[in-house]
């Protein structure tokens, strides 16, 4: 039985000073999937994320989340509706510490946490967990996404969004993120949508991606697609 579809696009538009960087994005998310969106850099990956939680208004088309279109609300409210979203570049609150960090996210979805939401969050990155009372500045960039991604959890959302969660990673902890976002929609079924260039994390997050160019979704593939060089050199130009 196929689940229900969380998140849809039709014909999205959207830019920066009138100037479409979005030129109709159709795409299609079912609850429980794993989605990557794929892409040369430029071609609207980052554009289409700040679309779909609301940083960018859309010029024509839309954005329906759990069947609603949410086109009009602000990205507050769409998070409160249960779409979360961990920037590129992370921006945690580098003078606040790892509690504090995770209390913002918690204040966002507008409702106390369950008792047990920051033991379980503790549980998937127990460094976290060693270092509550640190200063989120002071940690490194991996430590820093996961911070980012835990805050994001605080908030119990249906959809997460991820732009980029591998930039600025040491390999090891990029494998570390992927197995735990597999294990979190394992036993959460949170979906999650991420924008990546990193191939071995793609293969092993997404069970399908969209390749993006010049603003529009031109092909859908499977993650083992990107085993063949010839592939990865005309989805990613690497």
């Amino acid at each position: 039985m196929r689940k229900e579809v969380i998140l849809n696009t039709v014909g999205l538009w959207s830019g920066y000073g009138g100037k479409p960087v979005l030129q109709g994005v159709d795409m299609q998310v079912r609850e429980g999937e794993i989605v990557a969106v794929i892409g040369r850099n430029g071609v609207g990956k980052s554009t289409l994320m700040k679309s779909l939680i609301g940083l960018l208004p859309s010029d024509k088309g839309s954005v329906v989340f759990r069947g609603q279109a949410i086109d009009a609300l602000s990205a507050h409210k769409r998070a409160r509706l249960g779409v979360g979203y961990v920037p590129q570049g992370r921006d945690v609150f580098p003078r606040m510490s790892v509690l504090e960090n995770l209390a913002v996210g918690e204040s966002i979805a507008g409702q106390r946490a369950p008792k047990d939401r920051l033991d379980q969050i503790f549980s998937f990155f127990p460094i976290l967990a060693e270092r509550r009372h640190q200063r989120a500045g002071t940690m490194s960039g991996g430590q820093q996404q996961q911070l980012a991604i835990g805050r994001v959890l605080m908030g119990a959302p249906a959809l997460i969004l991820l732009d980029e969660p591998s930039e600025g990673i040491q390999p090891n902890i990029v494998q570390d993120i992927a197995r735990i976002m597999v294990e979190l929609n394992r036993t959460t079924g949170v979906t999650v949508v991420f924008v990546e260039q990193n191939i071995d994390m793609i293969r092993a997050m997404a069970s399908r991606a969209y390749v993006m160019d010049k603003g529009r979704i031109t092909n859908e593939i499977a993650p083992d697609a990107l085993e063949d060089r010839d592939a990865v050199r005309r989805y990613l130009a690497v």
